[in-house]
């Protein structure tokens, strides 16, 4: 039974996550007069696309309808590690999207892929937990998963670090990969 509502409370932070984070989170950038130039436009779309990628990985909730918690805990390792996966796969992407055309920019990209390093090592790390833990203590391996996806949060404002950048966050206005990016659900849902 303990087992069964630390699951419930990791899935329905994960589930809480998806509604709060994907799409604009309304923290988007306030215009200001004058269009970003083209190069501005064409690095923020290699950003965008690279940090979306994160939302193109396979990720599959576990379900709680099972009576079987060494199942659940298989399930939910294997979620932790499909989360790894995408967050690296996003990390890797930015470290690899060029020179910034505009002073400051490749300090803003890198803090955005520090920050989905880190994630993917919680993920990572979450999943380890999880297979070496009893599938009976609830305390452990399930209560990993649930730390694991409070981090998201971080994640609330991708761009967040663009602040610092205004002729890049102007960007993301008109660059079309920031925009879809936008309307993306970036974290789990359920």
């Amino acid at each position: 039974m303990r087992l069964r509502l630390v699951a419930t409370a990791v899935i329905t932070t994960a589930a809480l996550a998806g509604c709060t984070n994907g799409g604009n989170s309304g923290t988007s950038p306030t215009p200001t007069s004058g269009a970003a130039g083209p190069a501005a436009v064409a690095y923020m779309d290699k950003v965008c696309g690279a940090a979306s990628e994160f939302a193109k990985v396979e990720k599959t909730v576990p379900k709680l309808d099972s009576g079987d918690s060494a199942k659940l805990k298989a399930d939910m390792a294997a979620y932790m590690g499909q989360l790894a996966d995408a967050f690296t796969k996003s990390a890797d992407g930015l470290k690899n999207v060029g020179p910034s055309p505009v002073a400051g920019g490749e300090d803003a990209v890198n803090k955005m892929a520090e920050a989905f390093t880190s994630l993917g090592t919680v993920f990572g790390d979450a999943k380890t937990r999880i297979e070496q833990a009893d599938a009976n203590d609830a305390n452990g391996g399930l209560q990993a998963a649930g730390e694991a996806i409070a981090k998201l949060s971080e994640l609330a404002d991708p761009l967040r670090d663009l602040k610092a950048v205004p002729e890049l966050q102007k960007a993301t206005q008109s660059a079309q990969k920031c925009q879809e990016m936008q309307r993306l659900n970036i974290t789990p849902t359920s």
